[in-house]
């Protein structure tokens, strides 16, 4: 990959000038902007890798900005704020946030972060070939990371929904555990009581399921983990 381009978007001067100084340092191009009207201004017109994103915005708040990014793009969304409340950092991450670090941060953890997300990207539709099994359940991985149905459905994942896509379907028809999936699509070492599997599960699971309550598709395996299923429709109903 070449130089990769971080967006700052956060109202605090003071943070955008020390995450310019620091990020421009370790070889990443950074942009910035003050707000959510700035950043669609840019996106609009530059190619961006990752988008750190403040939750406490003038206008439209980091959430809403955050649901709207995850939909329309697959660009990496790290959410960067002093809110530290757990219900926040799920929330966060149930709209398409890919990681959720908290203020004050220190500089080289976020940009172990920052590498983190960026290495999802790398084996990503974005910067690499499409693996060999791009095909589910009528659904089909295009080379931009949209998924197309056969009967016209098309969605967009997330950068962390596209990853953990992947590695099910690396695994496809076998149970994967919640910490092998975390360990091996976060690149991180697993937390106690982390949640992030299991909301991006359900987040995948609303854009590819008829029916996500009862997800035909996406299993979930008692007291293992997860397990996608090529074709439900050759799966016996659940009693």
């Amino acid at each position: 990959m070449n130089n990769p381009t971080v967006l700052v978007v956060d109202d605090d001067s003071e943070i955008r000038e020390v995450l310019d100084e620091y990020l421009t340092s370790r070889c990443i191009r950074v942009l910035l902007a003050a707000d959510g009207s700035e950043m669609k201004s840019i996106l609009a017109r530059q190619e961006v890798d990752i988008v750190l994103l403040d939750l406490n915005l003038p206008g439209e708040n980091g959430i809403d900005l955050t649901r709207q990014l995850s939909s329309e793009s697959n660009v990496g969304i790290i959410i960067v704020t002093a809110v530290a409340d757990p219900e926040d950092r799920v929330l966060g991450l149930e709209t398409g946030a890919d990681d959720y670090v908290i203020k004050p941060f220190n500089l080289r953890e976020l940009l172990a972060r920052i590498h983190s997300v960026l290495r999802r990207y790398e084996g990503s539709n974005k910067f690499g070939p499409v693996p060999v099994n791009k095909k589910f359940s009528g659904w089909v991985v295009s080379d931009n990371g949209e998924l197309n149905h056969d009967d016209g459905r098309r969605t967009v994942l997330s950068t962390g929904e596209l990853d953990l896509l992947d590695l099910l379907l690396q695994y496809a028809g076998e149970p994967v555990s919640r910490e092998q999936l975390l360990k091996q699509s976060s690149h991180r070492e697993l937390e106690a009581f982390d949640r992030s599997i299991d909301v991006r599960i359900a987040r995948l699971r609303r854009k590819v399921e008829s029916d996500p309550a009862h997800p035909r598709i996406i299993r979930t395996v008692r007291n293992v983990g997860y397990a996608l299923v090529i074709d439900e429709r050759a799966m016996p109903e659940r009693r």
